[in-house]
């Protein structure tokens, strides 16, 4: 995998009214960002429609972090796709994963079925949905995004997907946080072969310090403090110096260039976008 120029994305959460949105969406082109996602869970944003509502009116890259590829039909899907690839004159960045949230999947009436069934559904949404663009007379082809972190999943990604994202529990295993990370890489780099494929690591925190940091949901999930959480890959805590340096020691030991925050670490990853241009 080439050592590759950094990316830098940020996840918006709720629309609000158009003006509020695309202010937004400007005030995050304006802080150096390169890519606008939009996250896929009930009771935020629609995504499609969000993503061509942020590019117009501005030059950034577009996608969804990422859509539950267990809800969704193929057919559907490539439409969707192949519409805002045009709309957005083809700045759309396709972002899938497994899905997690069983709710979710209740109200869409989908079985959630099991960590293989979810798997095998993302595998053939991923594989039909790009014969079904492909087939297309202008061929609208996004690059698409797999996250996750599970052997199966990642060998998966690492043998079809374009971009391979690794969500905040990429540092949960063995070992120490760097550690379990090492091991997923290690996992993409012996399951993709020769093919070269952009690695996101995708941050909940970004902070002067690990206090100052509302680490409180993955606390209540993990039983973890602070100062364990702030060991984690995608929590990033220090001055937005030792941040850049910590980050460009991922790029050069993990080959991790596109890094993503979200909304409410907007600003302040922003002086940490500004050391790494």
């Amino acid at each position: 995998m080439t050592n590759r120029s950094f990316r830098f994305g940020v996840s918006l959460l709720k629309v609000g009214s158009l003006t509020s949105w695309q202010s937004r969406v400007r005030e995050a082109e304006d802080l150096g960002y390169d890519v606008l996602q939009v996250p896929d869970h009930l009771g935020l944003a629609a995504p499609f429609p969000a993503l061509i509502a942020a590019a117009a009116v501005s030059n950034l890259t577009v996608g969804p972090y990422v859509l539950n590829a267990g809800v969704l039909t193929s057919a559907y899907l490539a439409r969707e796709a192949a519409d805002t690839w045009r709309l957005t004159g083809g700045r759309l960045e396709l972002g899938l994963g497994a899905g997690y949230v069983e709710a979710e999947f209740e109200a869409a009436g989908v079985p959630f079925g099991t960590p293989g069934s979810r798997l095998r559904k993302l595998t053939s949404v991923l594989t039909e949905t790009r014969a079904l663009l492909d087939a297309e007379d202008d061929k609208p082809n996004p690059p698409i995004m797999v996250a996750g972190v599970g052997d199966r999943i990642l060998a998966m990604a690492a043998a079809s997907a374009d971009i391979i994202s690794f969500p905040i529990n990429v540092g949960f295993g063995p070992g120490t946080p760097e550690e379990a990370l090492a091991a997923r890489v290690g996992v993409v780099r012996e399951a993709a072969g020769g093919r070269d494929i952009e690695l996101n690591l995708f941050v909940a925190g970004v902070g002067d310090t690990p206090d100052e940091i509302d680490l409180s949901v993955i606390s209540k999930a993990t039983g973890m403090s602070n100062a364990q959480l702030a060991e984690l890959p995608g929590v990033l805590a220090g001055s937005p110096a030792q941040i850049a340096e910590r980050l460009l020691r991922y790029r050069e030991q993990y080959g991790l260039s596109y890094i993503s925050v979200l909304e409410p670490h907007m600003a302040a990853f922003a002086k940490v976008i500004a050391l790494l241009r």
